[in-house]
């Protein structure tokens, strides 16, 4: 308060003392403030560069502010308790880390555990319902065994009589010959596989005067025949070929009755001998007339009603095609259905002929008990009168321009060369045939020479007289293929022609053709025919035929297969059973040593077309159209009422009249793994299905690398000798079914598909029964066939990449079709499923049975095949072209007809009447 009072007084005040104290107190306060800044600034600076470097000092001793250890610390006696607590907690959590780490692994040993035990539950169940399966399949061919009532009996002991065994009396004329009483059945048990044995000709006098190209064909014929045999001791038949001979150097013949009877195994009467006398000519050389032949059968072309002995001799067709195979494509095609000519005949009745019968037969007694010596004058008058008329354009000629053939008296000699009647033939719808006026004349070598020449450029025989005896008459049923006339019905032969529709004529034409290539056409036709019908007569079966041995690659398996939900959309539907390990093999269509003279005829005639499998026939594997099925047993499902209604849902029966069976998925692959493993995987789980032959056409071999999956059945990789689609169709002695699933590597399937495809095939067993729909078309402008895959409504084939069909059919495709065919298959690397469209068709006259509405099956995803190339189309049109030049006519048929089963996934009570709708 002073100082403010003095300061009020105006700062004066002893003498100047104010502004001094104003002064002073001014310096206090700067200072003051200029101290505060210094402490509050500085010296936290100084302070926080101090901490951060103090602790820099080597010596460890001279830290302050530097971390220290535990020991340090617990130095301090507060501190000591808490080190205690945390060492001790460590020391626990060390513990528990390492008993949850124990616990971890026995939780995962445990997880194991059960993982095993869930695969050991599969398994178990798996097995047992192999087992039960195992046990329902043993149930039933025990029934089916106790229904036969056939129990197994081993094969008899083969008793062979020696070789001089006793003879047995003679009949009283060798006209009475007969099997029962002139043939040795001893040396042909049912078991023998029917062994021939075959003289060398050479050996003997007699055959230097053979025919060289007869002789030739025919040692070529019995070198590749199975039945055959070197070993004379265990032999059924002895053959002996003594003709065709040369003019010049023929034998007399009591030198070649001494030579005959001089055959090491002759046995004083010749029983079980036959004696084959061939012609290549129409000059008829019946030499063996004048010859005593004892119990020996003959075979030749010529025979009068004295020497002939029905159901014993043999009438062969002419041997024409010795040394060279007849060229399909030369022949002429079987339509159109009417020729220029309605029918044709060339020929000059030559009375006056000598002959080797005449030098012991007077002309009176050649044509004693002939008919009206007018038969063959009231022919020429009615022939020239139809040809007059100009109704129809007609074509005969009495009197040949140039030197006629050599003949036999009171019969019509050829006119002109081969060439030249071959060329009038396809001209004509009908070939006459006039019969020798000798009714004596049983057949004559110049008869045999036309009925071949017709049948070959198929003219439909018409043959004027009904005593002739036909080739193999006995076993072939002429009136299929020929019209056989009497005499006296010349005046209405020309309205019987006329009246007969274009269908029979095709019909006949088509058989026509069938009997000349598999009876007719070649040395091993002619041959094997003659062996055939001997072995029928005696009754024993064929020989089997040969399949095709499967070289196997070794593979590695292993791999689970995995389920493709593809395939495996099928809800809870019981599609049939999954086939246990290992399969059980279906019944093979196999005959037994039971004969019937109904299955004698029917496999020799009934075949419609020239396929057919006659080197083996008539007991080998025929069309199953016309099978019974006679080695599957008598486990005939009834349909209807009884058994038949189970109350199965539709799709959980097998279906068919016959008994159970599986088929074989047959995979065609060349180089692409991972398509064909992909492929494979989608089959496991399939019902039925017995094996799967995957045909390796690679020259290379699959990786080593590669693990095959395990689809639950076995899986044969065959190797082939060269890269061919005609691969796919060999009879793999591996496949043990009748039903084959050709497939392709990228062919997409769903397991419903399949089974309701081999269902249908299962009704269906003469059929191709398949998915892909294509048919063949007509090009007006081009006048030639196309081959067409739009979608359509009609179709008339099935392509093989997904189909199934008979193995039969892989028989005939791989050793009896015309091997034309299965060359332009290898030329093109395409057309195999139009080739096994053609012969299926060919030989059923049916198309093919498409199922379900899909046209096409290709996988996603999957490589290019080769039906992506610019040029499959147009190799397939020249294909069809091709085959049908090879086969005469187009035999594929259209059909508007598809198989979809509307109840296949439905369910229907079990006391309700089941029905099945196919539309």
């Amino acid at each position: 308060m002073t100082g403010y009072t003095m300061l009020r007084n105006g700062g004066v005040g002893n003498g100047g003392q104010p502004w001094v104290l104003r002064w002073s107190s001014r310096i206090r306060l700067t200072w003051l403030s200029f101290t505060l800044f210094i402490i509050l600034v500085f010296f936290p600076l100084i302070a926080h560069y101090y901490l951060t470097t103090i602790d820099d000092a080597d010596d460890a001793g001279k830290r302050i502010f530097g971390p220290r250890t535990g020991n340090e610390l617990c130095e301090v006696k507060h501190v000591q308790d808490l080190c205690r607590i945390r060492e001790s907690v460590s020391e626990e959590l060390l513990q528990l880390e390492a008993k949850r780490q124990e616990l971890n692994s026995e939780i995962a040993k445990l997880n194991l555990k059960i993982e095993a035990c869930k695969k050991s539950i599969e398994n178990a169940k798996q097995d047992l319902l192999q087992l039960k399966n195992v046990i329902s399949q043993t149930e039933h061919s025990y029934k089916e065994l106790m229904a036969q009532n056939q129990p197994k009996l081993s094969l008899p002991i083969r008793l062979l009589p020696d070789k001089d065994d006793a003879t047995f009396p003679l009949p009283k004329s060798n006209r009475n010959c007969r099997l029962h009483n002139c043939f040795d059945y001893s040396r042909c048990p049912l078991t023998s596989g029917f062994p021939v044995y075959v003289y060398n000709s050479d050996d003997y006098p007699f055959g230097s005067s053979l025919d060289p190209l007869i002789k030739q064909a025919f040692e070529a014929t019995v070198r590749t025949n199975v039945y055959v045999t070197e070993n004379a001791n265990i032999a059924c038949v002895y053959i002996i070929l003594v003709g065709e001979m040369q003019e010049p150097v023929l034998p007399k013949p009591t030198e070649l009755e001494q030579q005959l009877h001089s055959l090491p195994y002759w046995r004083t009467d010749g029983h079980n001998h036959l004696i084959i006398n061939l012609s290549r000519k129409s000059e008829t050389q019946n030499f063996i007339y004048n010859i005593s032949t004892g119990r020996a059968m003959i075979a030749q072309s010529t025979f009068y009603d004295t020497q002939y002995r029905p159901g014993f001799d043999i009438v062969v067709s002419p041997l024409v095609h010795a040394m060279s195979e007849p060229n399909f494509l030369e022949i002429p095609p079987q339509v159109p259905v009417k020729r220029k000519y309605l029918f044709s005949f060339q020929g000059e009745k030559i009375e006056s002929l000598r002959s080797s019968l005449q030098e012991v037969r007077s002309f009176e007694e050649e044509i004693e008990g002939n008919a009206p010596a007018d038969y063959d004058d009231r022919i020429i008058t009615t022939l020239k009168a139809v040809q007059d008329s100009k109704l129809d354009f007609v074509l005969v000629e009495f009197t040949c321009k140039n030197q006629p053939k050599a003949s036999l008296p009171t019969e019509w000699a050829l006119c002109g060369e081969r060439d030249d009647r071959l060329e009038l033939l396809k001209l004509s719808t009908f070939a006459l045939i006039i019969t020798p006026g000798d009714t004596h004349l049983v057949i004559s070598a110049g008869c045999t020479m036309r009925l071949f020449e017709a049948l070959e450029v198929g003219a439909i025989p018409v043959v004027l007289g009904e005593q002739v005896q036909l080739p193999y008459n006995d076993v072939i049923r002429w009136n299929e293929a020929a019209l056989i006339i009497p005499k006296p019905r010349i005046t209405e032969v020309h309205f019987l022609l006329r009246s007969i529709s274009d269908n029979d004529l095709l019909a006949m034409r088509r058989q026509g053709r069938f009997l000349w290539e598999t009876y007719f056409s070649t040395s091993d036709n002619v041959f094997s025919t003659v062996l055939a019908i001997i072995r029928t007569r005696i009754q024993i079966p064929a020989a089997p035929i040969r399949e095709e041995p499967a070289v196997e690659i070794p593979h590695r398996s292993g791999k689970a297969a995995g389920t493709d939900p593809n395939m495996a959309d099928n809800g809870d539907l019981d599609l049939g059973p999954v086939e246990t390990e290992p399969p059980y093999a279906s019944p093979k269509y196999l005959r037994n040593f039971t004969l019937t003279a109904m299955d004698i005829y029917r496999n020799w005639n009934s075949a419609p077309g020239p396929f057919h499998l006659f080197p083996y026939t008539p007991f080998d594997p025929i069309l199953p159209s016309e099978a019974k099925f006679l080695g599957s047993g008598t486990g005939f499902r009834p349909i209807g009422g009884g058994a038949g209604g189970s109350g199965k849902e539709f799709q959980a029966a097998l279906g068919g009249n016959v008994p159970r069976e599986q088929f074989t998925v047959v995979m065609l692959t060349y180089e692409r793994e991972e398509v064909l493993m992909n492929s494979l995987e989608r089959l496991n789980g399939l019902p039925y299905l017995n094996k799967v032959v995957v045909v390796w056409n690679s020259p290379k071999l699959p990786s080593e690398d590669l693990l095959w999956p395990d689809i639950g059945v076995p899986i044969m990789v065959v190797r082939t000798e060269k890269n061919s689609l005609n691969n796919r169709f060999l009879p793999w002695d591996e496949i043990d079914t009748e039903a084959i699933l050709s497939i392709d590597d990228d062919a997409h399937l769903r397991h419903d598909e399949i089974m309701f495809g081999f269902r249908v095939w299962r009704e269906a067993r003469d059929r191709i029964v398949g998915f892909p729909g294509r048919y063949h078309a007509w090009d007006i402008p081009h006048q030639s066939w196309l081959y067409n895959s739009n979608y359509s409504c009609e179709l008339s084939m099935v392509l093989t990449g997904a189909a199934f069909f008979h193995k039969y059919y892989a028989y005939l495709y791989s050793y009896v079709m015309p091997q034309a065919i299965r060359d332009m298959v290898d030329e093109y690397i395409n057309c195999e499923d139009i080739a096994m469209n053609f012969l299926v068709s060919h030989l059923t006259r049916k198309p093919p049975i498409k199922v379900t509405s899909r046209w096409t099956f290709r996988c996603p995803g999957c490589p290019q095949a080769l039906s992506h190339d610019d040029s499959h189309f147009h190799e397939r049109h020249k294909c069809i072209n091709f085959f049908v030049k090879v086969y005469g006519y187009m035999p594929l048929l259209y059909t508007q007809f598809r198989v979809d089963s509307v109840l296949f996934k439905t369910r229907l009570p079990h006391d309700k009447t089941k029905c099945f709708k196919f539309i």
